[in-house]
């Protein structure tokens, strides 16, 4: 395929049509035209649709443009860095990242890179949703315990493990008790399956209080309502200073956090450095490391 004549596609799309493009970048309007009929030529596709004032992608077009607009970004960016000298990431550099997550820790993770690196324009998205990276335009996803996906490569970058915890005033439960229990999600009864030094324990869980976040459970158990199901990292500081009592752990509830990118792609300078950024604020990896990085 045609670089030269790909990036010229890459143009007309972008601007929305021969005379638009034109006029951004003093192309000749006639080398946009000739160049992007001769991808349709190659491809055997045609690109756009082509009316008498308007001019509009055809649905192969936009695939092509989706697929192909941040590869040529990157190319573009890469060889305008080795021709420069330049060393430090730039650009812009778009995340999505769990909604836990981001409220306890990313706040502080996006602060520190933005400090390190000014050139690059951080942009992070908070939703629990798997995301389409190519449709969506991210540059990199954070998700926990994604399933398989041989679309996308990456590496696990914090692990967690969830745990059962309530106030010190509700008494610890016999095996198979209803347990008032505060839960995110839905609130359908449900069973615990809780670890103990005397093996394992079932609590039939009572929804008395259903929320949509982890911090907002959290809480609601520290003001007494119920126990609940909780990361580890987000309640060790209680459990150490006895603000929660810990119940357990659950069964089998092991959590991995991901950073994530599509196999496809070149990995950018800022995608790069972001994730070295990552190692260095969990080297480890453990959930002590996330809940010092809560508490700090």
């Amino acid at each position: 395929m045609d670089l030269l004549a790909l990036a010229d596609f890459n143009l007309v799309a972008r601007h929305g049509g021969f005379g638009k493009a034109a006029r951004a970048t003093g192309r000749p309007k006639a080398t946009l035209s000739r160049r992007v009929t001769e991808l349709e030529g190659a491809l055997q596709l045609r690109l756009f649709e082509r009316g008498a004032r308007t001019l509009k992608l055809t649905e192969e077009g936009r695939a092509l443009y989706e697929r192909t607009a941040i590869l040529l970004t990157e190319l573009d960016e890469t060889a305008a860095m080795i021709a420069s000298g330049a060393e430090k990431p730039r650009g812009r550099l778009r995340i999505s990242a769990p909604l836990f997550l981001s409220q306890t820790a990313m706040g502080k993770i996006a602060a520190g890179f933005a400090l390190k690196y000014p050139d690059v324009r951080l942009e992070i998205t908070t939703e629990d949703r798997a995301v389409d990276m190519i449709e969506e335009g991210y540059d990199l996803v954070i998700r926990v315990n994604p399933a398989p996906d041989e679309s996308l490569v990456g590496r696990a970058f914090l692990h967690d493990r969830l745990v059962v915890v309530a106030g010190p005033d509700l008494a610890r439960p016999q095996d198979g008790q209803l347990v008032p229990c505060v839960v995110r999600g839905g609130g359908s009864q449900e069973t615990w399956t809780v670890m103990n030094p005397k093996g394992p324990a079932k609590i039939r869980v009572d929804p008395v209080l259903v929320l949509s976040s982890l911090i907002m459970v959290r809480d609601a158990v520290r003001a007494g309502v119920g126990a609940a199901r909780l990361p580890i990292s987000l309640v060790s500081h209680d459990i150490a200073d006895g603000t929660l009592q810990h119940w357990g752990d659950i069964e089998r509830s092991e959590i991995a956090l991901w950073a994530l990118y599509p196999s496809r792609r070149l990995l950018s300078a800022r995608v790069s450095a972001f994730l070295d950024f990552l190692k260095q604020a969990f080297p480890k990896g453990t959930p002590e490391e996330l809940a010092a990085y809560i508490g700090g």
